[in-house]
């Protein structure tokens, strides 16, 4: 093999020193004098006895002069060892690059992204059971058993997430071993190996990649969130909301008043900022502009916003056959006649709706149909904040009506909408 080829050599002391190809150069020649003498025979050609200084793309084989001018590969794809060989190191820096990036993104998940989703699980866990244990203390004699079954369900909970985050530390530990062990070989086949030998290990070295290949990339997923839903329960929940409402140490609804520059020209609002009446098409009254003012739906918000505690606050709504009662995010849009206004139709509004007699509650577009036993005269909503939860009650009865479970991230505002008659804010 020509010594006078060149050769751009990595740097093997920074190689070794970061066990990876990243500061390795592309090759550009053969090594140059890599074949030992007692190995000269093993790479001459059998039939013309020449030295096999040529690779055959077309038969994938080394070969010789005479095999590429006058032999079996004449008119074949032929190129020198050397060329063969650089192009073979070329394209394994290239993929030793990728999996030391590779490396570093599965170790950036396992110290990160693993550990932090460990320390919200404790987190997440503790509130679960605050929220069990303090719906069960307020009719703790008639729930020690369902407390037990709650608790037992989000240890449950908390010991599958657990047991998810340590198979995925397991597994991505493996996968990087595996990853690591492979590159190393790379790294080694790239620097030590003859030019021939390596010309000729095509296979081998497709096979090492398409396992590399094979470790995939990390996922953050849902299976390592605790589910919040292990600490529902139907019967908690409504001995709870009755509990808050009628038990001795009940919760007395707030007193709420409407933004006026939040009303809709299409409705007109009291003296006292609590009755909301719809307006006929040809009484409508001119507004002027306000960038809080709803301008194409009947919406209007309160003056007030929770973002903490447990509230509760009750509408008059009469004999409306068309009125919306809930809370939104302060980010609902104001204007338009599109959706993003529209209460129930998007992510930022959580409303009871009735049209024409028919119930239903309505978020992000999706409406769930209701059937009510009869139709409530007044509607009360509960916010319980900390416990994220959201409860549409009658307050004559205290009959819970629907019930929401959102983990909601900005204050929340009382919003209503009314298109025919009027509703009201009863006064604490």
């Amino acid at each position: 093999m020509s010594s006078s080829s060149e050769v751009r050599k990595c740097d093997l002391a920074t190689v070794s020193s970061r066990n990876g190809v990243g500061d390795c150069a592309r090759t550009g020649g053969s090594g140059g004098d890599t074949a030992a003498a007692d190995d000269s025979h093993q790479w001459q050609c059998a039939q013309h006895e020449a030295q096999l200084d040529r690779y055959c793309s077309t038969d994938g084989k080394m070969i010789c002069a005479h095999c590429a001018s006058v032999g079996t590969c004449r008119g074949h794809g032929v190129t020198p060892v050397a060329s063969r060989a650089a192009a073979v190191r070329n394209q394994l820096v290239d993929v030793c690059e990728k999996m030391q990036l590779q490396a570093l993104r599965i170790e950036r998940f396992v110290s990160h992204t693993l550990a932090a989703k460990e320390q919200a699980l404790q987190a997440e866990a503790s509130a679960a059971r605050e929220r069990v244990v303090a719906r069960v203390n307020l009719v703790r004699d008639a729930l020690e058993e369902e407390e037990q079954r709650l608790l037992e369900a989000v240890q449950r909970e908390e010991e599958r997430v657990q047991q998810c985050l340590l198979t995925q530390r397991a597994h991505w530990a493996q996968a990087l071993a595996a990853l690591t062990r492979t590159r190393t070989c790379l790294v080694h086949t790239l620097t030590h190996e003859e030019d021939a030998k390596l010309a000729s290990s095509g296979q081998d070295l497709a096979d090492r990649v398409e396992e590399a290949e094979g470790v995939g990339e990390p996922l953050d997923t849902e299976q390592l969130n605790l589910n919040a839903s292990c600490s529902d329960s139907k019967l908690l929940l409504g001995l709870w909301a009755s509990a808050v409402l009628l038990g001795p140490e009940g919760h007395n609804p707030v007193s709420l008043t409407f933004d006026e520059r939040t009303v809709s020209p299409l409705l007109s609002l009291s003296e006292d900022q609590r009755t909301l009446a719809f307006i006929r098409k040809r009484a409508r009254q001119s507004l002027p502009y306000d960038p809080a003012r709803f301008d194409s739906w009947p919406n209007a918000l309160c003056a007030q916003s929770f973002s903490s505690g447990t509230h509760s606050w009750v509408l008059e709504v009469g004999q409306s056959n068309a009125f919306k009662v809930g809370v939104c995010y302060t980010s609902l849009e104001r204007k338009g006649s599109g959706n993003k206004s529209r209460l129930g139709y998007n992510a930022q509004s959580w409303v009871l709706s009735c049209y024409e007699g028919d119930f239903s509650f309505c978020h992000a577009g999706c409406h769930v149909s209701l059937a009510l036993l009869r139709r409530p005269r007044r509607l009360g909503v509960l916010l319980d904040w900390p416990g994220r939860t959201l409860l549409f009650f009658d307050p004559d009865s205290c009959a819970v009506l629907h019930v929401v479970c959102h983990p909601f991230t900005a204050p929340l505002f009382p919003a209503c909408a009314v298109a025919d008659r009027s509703i009201t804010l009863v006064p604490r």
